[in-house]
């Protein structure tokens, strides 16, 4: 007591208060990039109880809303490359009304004797969402075990399909991890970054058996859970498939997490900044519906992170030069346990190219994430049907 008083006489009410703070928010930013997101490192897939003994045969659902001819020559040969011990299938779903390209489209038959491809007719009048395309996939395919993927998403390797099949040995739901396309530029290393860092919030949950949500460019579940929940979710929104759908049917028991580099995929972006803070606001709409719990553990994340970054500063800014130091050194511990945690991760998942850079995106992030949550308040066009 002694001691707390003779801290008090010498910064005063206020310093103490400062201090404090800045100390509670420190252990606060430990607890998460130690323990929480530390579990994922620490995941083993493995460790998990048996539900099949050998990979089954899977279906790949693929939504195709463009008429692109890259896909046709780069992504869906990458599909059938896969080196994969049991049967599968790759079903192409292409909404539109261009008919030289389905044609073409349906003429990969020839040289993918498993491939499906099933039609939706375009009509502005009717818009067709991405969960009515892959209800028509499920329902096409032939075997119970599906795996969506998208058009903009590659296989990371040849391994992808063998490492997502073998999850579903261990659980009903897998979920797998999409990176961003690395190409030059700082815009480029800070929507990868950002996709790493909403990565890890989800799946510290989901190796936590507290699954809310998994990527639509890889992830899977079985037709038998699907129908058995009468199909997806909020189908008065356009989106939801990844996230409210997995949150209606996850269990703590039944959820695979794929966290191998071999077993993720790489989206395609077609754009900039501006377009992926876009795609933020657009799914980001679905964030209001999540449990309670989820959204405090990211606020409290975020929060944390930006108070004790401002308290730190205030700190450096206006007190002695001894309180300076501290916040200083209290600063570089939380930055180097946070480098230290997004590196270790970024080896499991195959993100390279993370760490020099990474200060401009762990000031970047809170202010990106808290400019979606605000521009929420106004309703996204095209997210409610």
């Amino acid at each position: 007591m002694h001691y707390i008083d003779t801290i008090i006489e010498h910064y005063g009410w206020q310093g103490t208060a400062l201090a404090a703070s800045i100390l509670i928010l420190f252990f606060v930013q430990l607890y998460y990039h130690i323990v929480l997101y530390g579990r994922i490192v620490r995941f083993r897939n493995s460790r998990r109880k048996k539900i099949l003994e050998a990979e089954p045969p899977v279906s790949v659902i693929v939504t195709l809303f463009s008429e692109d001819y890259n896909y046709l020559d780069e992504r869906l040969p990458a599909l059938f490359a896969q080196e994969y011990p049991a049967s599968f299938e790759v079903v192409v779903v292409y909404v539109g009304g261009d008919s030289d390209f389905y044609e073409e489209l349906t003429r990969q038959r020839l040289n993918y004797p498993n491939l499906t491809v099933t039609k939706i007719e375009y009509n502005p009048r009717f818009p067709i969402s991405a969960k009515m395309a892959i209800n028509l996939g499920i329902k096409s395919a032939s075997y119970n075990h599906l795996i969506l993927t998208t058009a903009a998403a590659m296989p990371a390797s040849t391994q992808w399909l063998a490492m997502m099949g073998k999850a579903f040995m261990r659980g009903e739901i897998v979920l797998g991890y999409t990176g961003m396309e690395a190409s030059k530029g700082l815009g480029n290393y800070l929507m990868r970054m950002s996709r790493l860092q909403i990565s890890v919030y989800w799946l510290a949950q989901a190796v936590s058996r507290n699954a809310y949500r998994g990527t639509r460019h890889n992830m899977g579940f079985t037709k038998e859970l699907y129908f058995n929940n009468r199909g997806f979710t909020h189908l008065n929104m356009n989106i939801g498939e990844d996230d409210l759908f997995i949150q209606k049917i996850a269990r703590r028991n039944n959820v695979s997490v794929v966290l191998i580099a071999k077993g993720t995929t790489v989206e395609h972006p077609w754009g900039g900044l501006g377009w992926w803070f876009g795609r933020l606001r657009y799914y980001g709409s679905a964030y209001r519906f999540y449990p309670r719990g989820v959204r405090t553990a990211l606020e409290w994340d975020l929060g944390s992170q930006a108070l004790f970054l401002l308290a730190a500063s205030a700190a450096i800014i206006f007190m002695p030069v001894e309180f300076k130091a501290a916040a200083a050194l209290l600063v570089l511990l939380r930055y180097a346990a946070a480098l230290y945690r997004i590196r270790s991760i970024a080896k499991r998942v195959g993100e390279r190219g993370v760490a020099w850079r990474f200060f401009l995106f762990d000031l970047f992030n809170p202010l990106l994430l808290m400019a979606v949550r605000l521009s929420l308040v106004r309703k996204v066009p095209g997210v409610w049907r």
